[in-house]
């Protein structure tokens, strides 16, 4: 499968609208999108899904590895991959730049044109010119302009760029191509869908056949070994408070055993199952339903009974004591982790993290080491008998120096971790 990675100047030049147009453009030309996000995000690739019509692949080398990631690129399905970079295309030391190196993927440069002309080509000449310095080997193939006027303001753009530098189209200054934020980025792509009429008047100024034939497919990385099935049934709880799942956890979770979706928001009872999975997402949005819910109260008697139970930042919020909410409000959680949560106006944590294993827990075997991302609003203030399965290596997880709060056979950690990491055939095998 043939792709190619829309990267930005910076961080909130808008990529994700350049990047659903340019999906929205590919597929009225008649190709079938794959969408792809560089970097750990969740809520991004929750557009692309919305847009596409299937479901955003994760690629990131810090989570995935750099064969995890190739494996992760084509398990995806299309005629053409898109990929949505992160930050800016050479920010951080797993960039968008990198990636693109790593995948032999094109680069098309997102640039704000709202006050530019020729300056806008001199940008984007920089940033073709800097990869050499920065000893990355990427072609950085042309640009789009964002937020750029028709008329005598994208012809000015066009004729500034030079050979080097193909244009691809704009899109165009629309408010409603705005996609609302609020902590952790924007709203959900099931939450705020941006409005497919604007979508596509921005798509029509975008050249579909353009981006295809400077797509590229990346090297095949070698075949996995096949894992044999457990038999076992999973319990996944998926609704508005528990969204942030990456597919190759689910897909990994389906081959290894039988997963059984469950809403605690919506008041479904706990399914009958061997282990439970609560994935990260909003439950300080969902509160007063998760503390009303009968599937969290099961939950509490099944964990002390000795079900697995593994809960990621959200899931862990979930399955705490208390969760105190910004506007001051406290509900009680499930009561399994011997922590009370309370959320903050700034950020908590945020970045890739490293974590290594104080014993044999369900997600990894004692010693073993653990890569993921976190980011999150909130803080635990936890017992002080309480246990943990990891110590920090790189990151922040609970208290700056542990992470992976244990209690009877439950885990509960503030880090994100990829199928690749091994993780969740770890769990599954632990049922």
């Amino acid at each position: 499968m043939k792709g190619f990675i829309l990267a930005g100047t910076t961080s909130g030049v808008g990529k994700t609208v350049a990047t659903l147009a340019a999906i929205r453009a590919l597929s009225k030309a008649g190709y079938t999108v794959q969408p792809a996000k560089a970097g750990p995000d969740f809520i991004d690739p929750s557009h692309h899904a919305a847009v596409a019509g299937q479901a955003s692949r994760t690629l990131d080398p810090w989570l995935c590895g750099e064969e995890g990631m190739a494996r992760n690129y084509y398990r995806g399905e299309g005629d053409l991959c898109v990929v949505e970079g992160m930050m800016g295309l050479y920010d951080g030391d797993t960039s968008t730049a990198r990636i693109a190196e790593s995948l032999d993927l094109p680069v098309v440069l997102v640039c704000d044109a709202s006050a530019g002309m020729e300056s806008v080509a001199a940008s984007a000449l920089g940033f073709q010119e800097y990869a050499a310095h920065a000893g990355i080997d990427i072609d950085v193939a042309g640009i789009v302009a964002q937020r750029a006027h028709g008329g005598r303001h994208e012809e000015g753009i066009r004729e500034a760029l030079p050979d080097s530098l193909s244009y691809f189209g704009r899109v165009p200054p629309t408010e409603e191509l705005e996609i609302p934020e609020r902590h952790l980025g924007l709203h959900m792509g099931g939450e705020s869908p941006i409005d497919l009429a604007a979508l596509d008047e921005a798509a029509a100024h975008l050249k579909g056949e353009k981006f295809a034939e400077v797509a590229r497919a990346p090297p095949r990385p070698d075949p996995e070994e096949p894992r044999p099935a457990t038999g076992k049934r999973i319990a996944v709880a998926r609704d508005s408070a528990f969204c942030f799942r990456y597919p190759a956890t689910i897909e990994r979770l389906q081959e290894r055993g039988e997963v059984v979706p469950f809403s605690p928001v919506r008041g479904d009872a706990l399914p009958d199952c061997d282990g439970v999975y609560l994935p990260g997402g909003y439950p300080e949005l969902h509160a007063a339903a998760l503390a009303d819910s009968p599937a969290l109260e099961t939950l509490a008697e099944r964990a002390s009974e000795g079900l697995p139970v593994f809960g990621e930042c959200g899931g862990m919020m979930a399955l705490s004591e208390s969760l105190t909410t910004l506007e001051g409000n406290t509900y009680g959680m499930a009561g399994v982790l011997p922590a009370d949560i309370e959320m903050h106006e700034r950020y908590r944590a945020l970045d890739h993290a490293e974590l290594r294993a104080r014993e044999d827990t369900l997600s990894a075997r004692a010693g073993e080491s653990l890569r993921g991302h976190e980011f999150h609003y909130s803080s635990a203030e936890v017992d002080p008998d309480a246990r943990f399965a990891f110590n920090v290596e790189r990151g922040t997880g609970i208290d700056g120096e542990h992470d992976g709060l244990t209690e009877y056979r439950t885990l509960g950690t503030y880090v994100h971790v990829h199928a690749e990491s091994g993780a969740f055939d770890r769990f599954c095998e632990a049922l």
